[in-house]
């Protein structure tokens, strides 16, 4: 039996504990706020709850296997899981809708046609073809399996048919895939709205972004009942059921060495705490160990404004709607049916969120009036309807997680800049987890990371990754 120390309880890190402990070892979570979860938050007010973190969940399978490896229940009796359909409503700048069917690419293309015009949901769904093959190319070394020794070998951008030459205009990016392959601006947007709720600006993400939607277009969105935080909930449970332990509000200052190998950790009141291996899950920091966790090149974060509304949701409202704004961005409306989030029928709850620039100032007042606005042309009534509301910025993510920018999955392509830090680390004994590193954030993307790192501990050098 082996004592080891995870710092921090994100959803990676407490997924890495549970596995660990399950496999025989003493495991200890060191966890600087108050509460576990990460970016997993919860605000609630006046029998209001909403979601401050992921609203949906995508890939659940990855969850499922956690709770298989973990205990005899599985995630389907710890937590109610829906799937969402339709799986998003657009509006586009235009005035234009269209209602896109969860992992049914025959519904999506069908209902682009009908909306769009014959032939756009042909284009779309040619496009998804060569996303797919993207994903093939990349789904075992950017999800399932530790990060390639050289991981230069994903420096190369993996989707099919890019252009460039010295005659014509290199495409390499996923705006440029848009512009040249959909040949509508509003099938552009749809295609840039994916990028930009990953963190990611469509004008310089790789086109190998295209995984993004193609990921959630075949595998489904899905919803946790009583909201995401519960899915965080169930998680904790499973460690403590596993008798992981757990210590809040201890700040780790520092993962100590001894003969070259990471061997216990100290406390910012100066305790030590000696282990035979530490996981670190929290956030990146400079100085930035030169193979740790570091922040990806994109430096945005994420903006959520929590509506609570007076009156009951109309019949034919949809959980999630994305609202296509000039030039080129987008905000998502979410409004979950869901009794626990609300103080009653006659209410309603609404979660607005869209991704900023962390280095832009902020004028609270003009954004909450633009994220309004948005949510305006979908919320009926809603000025009226509105009770109050409540701002959270990346300030907001900082202080909860040590964080501002909200870390995307890793992506091939751009050489390599969006490729986060290996689990495995150069110092022995020491492991990263979490959103910062591979295979990177999000909540499907953050608990595999729990599972790689357990892999490379448990089996070492001959674990080749989830099968």
């Amino acid at each position: 039996m082996a004592r080891i120390v995870v710092i921090g309880a994100g959803l990676g890190a407490m997924a890495a504990a549970a596995r660990l402990a399950v496999a025989g070892h003493r495991v200890t979570v060191y966890e600087s706020g108050e509460t576990y979860g990460g970016g997993v938050r919860r605000f609630a007010k006046d029998g209001f709850g909403f979601d401050t973190g992921p609203g949906l969940l995508h890939l659940p399978a990855v969850y499922r296997d956690l709770f298989v490896k973990t205990g005899k229940q599985p995630l389907e009796e710890c937590v109610t899981l829906t799937q969402v359909d339709p799986a998003s409503r657009h509006v586009f700048a235009d005035g234009t809708r269209v209602e896109l069917p969860n992992a049914s690419r025959a519904g999506t293309v069908a209902a682009l046609d009908a909306a769009l015009g014959a032939g756009a949901g042909e284009r779309w769904g040619d496009f998804l073809v060569r996303a797919r093959e993207a994903w093939d190319r990349t789904r075992r070394p950017l999800l399932e399996e530790p990060q390639p020794t050289d991981s230069r070998l994903l420096d190369r951008d993996p989707y099919p048919a890019l252009k460039a030459g010295l005659l014509r205009r290199p495409t390499t990016t996923l705006a440029q895939i848009g512009a040249r392959e959909l040949r509508d601006p509003r099938l552009a947007a749809l295609l840039d709205s994916y990028a930009w709720s990953y963190g990611f600006d469509p004008a310089t993400a790789p086109a190998a972004a295209a995984v993004l939607p193609y990921m959630e277009q075949t595998f489904g969105s899905w919803y946790v009942a009583g909201g995401m935080r519960a899915l965080a909930d169930a998680v904790y449970e499973r460690c403590r059921q596993r008798r992981v332990e757990f210590v809040f509000g201890a700040h780790v200052v520092e993962v100590l060495e001894k003969d070259g190998r990471a061997c216990g950790i100290e406390l910012a009141g100066g305790e030590t705490v000696a282990a035979d291996h530490v996981v670190s899950g929290a956030p990146p920091r400079e100085p930035f160990p030169p193979d740790g966790p570091r922040p990806q090149e994109v430096a945005t974060g994420r903006v959520t404004l929590c509506l609570a509304l007076r009156g009951a949701r109309e019949a034919d409202a949809v959980h999630r709607t994305v609202v296509h704004t000039d030039p080129g961005d987008s905000v998502t409306v979410l409004r979950p049916n869901d009794p626990a989030l609300r103080p009653n029928e006659e209410h309603e709850s609404v979660t607005v969120t869209q991704t900023v620039w962390i280095d832009a100032e902020t004028d609270r007042a003009k954004l909450v009036e633009e994220l309004l606005a948005a949510a305006e042309r979908v919320v009926p009534e809603l000025r009226e309807r509105l009770l109050w509301h409540e701002l959270r910025t990346p300030e907001d993510t900082v202080r909860e997680t040590g964080a501002a920018e909200v870390p995307g999955p890793a992506l091939a392509g751009a050489r390599g800049r969006l490729l986060p830090a290996p689990n495995a680390s150069a110092t022995p004994g020491l492991s990263y987890v979490g959103g910062w590193s591979h295979p990177g954030g999000g909540l499907a993307h953050a608990g595999m990371s729990g599972a790689l790192v357990a892999g490379l501990i448990v089996e070492g050098a001959d674990f080749r990754g989830s099968q």
